[in-house]
């Protein structure tokens, strides 16, 4: 069984940094794509970046110019750098992973982590 634990979030004033960490835990699997999403009350599911096992990134116009993502391949580990906070970058983000196991493809969720950004 695999599991995605988050990190590094919390209460930040607008202009502010903070850096998210998503660890992969469990044994003989590898990682296509890592991702972060958010998510806030009444609104749908927002993808905010991702990365491919060769580095390949896509991020959400919202975030471009201000939100690194990157991974440590030999610790299981994707980050997102998050510089320039504003409060809209409030929520809950929430860190996603395509996990192969057995030559097959599983999708696995975090538990989430708050990130506040105080204007």
């Amino acid at each position: 069984q695999v599991q995605l634990v988050e990190s590094g979030g919390g209460l930040v004033q607008a202009g502010e940094s903070l850096r998210l960490s998503c660890a992969a835990s469990g044994s003989d699997f590898s990682i296509k794509i890592m991702a972060w999403y958010r998510q806030t009350p009444g609104k749908q599911r927002e993808l905010v970046a991702r990365i491919s096992s060769s580095g390949a990134t896509k991020y959400a116009d919202s975030v471009k110019g201000r939100f690194t993502i990157s991974r440590d391949n030999a610790k299981n580990t994707a980050y997102l750098q998050m510089n320039n906070l504003k409060p809209e970058d409030t929520a809950v983000y929430v860190c996603n992973a395509i996990i192969t196991i057995r030559v097959r493809d599983y999708l696995y969720w975090g538990q989430g982590t708050q990130v506040t950004v105080s204007s």
